[in-house]
């Protein structure tokens, strides 16, 4: 669970507040009058090929060189 500060004490103590997130990769909820307001916690960066994150994604296409048309596009709908 995410350790929960305001956001008076978490201006004055910021970068205590960076590092222990840092360290140990816990999320840190910052609230405004006892709600959740924002959220600070760690990147992580995913190393690997974005190409390889893909592969399997599309299971099957019929007309692979035909344009797209927009009435297609389930978003749009």
């Amino acid at each position: 669970m995410a350790v929960r500060v305001s956001k008076s004490e978490f201006k004055a103590k910021a970068l205590e507040y960076f590092r222990r997130v840092e360290a140990s990769g816990e999320p840190l909820v910052i609230t405004d009058h006892g709600r959740p307001s924002l959220e600070l916690r760690k990147i992580t960066e995913d190393q690997r090929d974005p190409f390889e994150i893909l592969k399997g994604t599309l299971l099957h296409y019929d007309r692979p060189l035909d344009p797209v048309d927009d009435e297609e596009w389930e978003a749009l709908k």
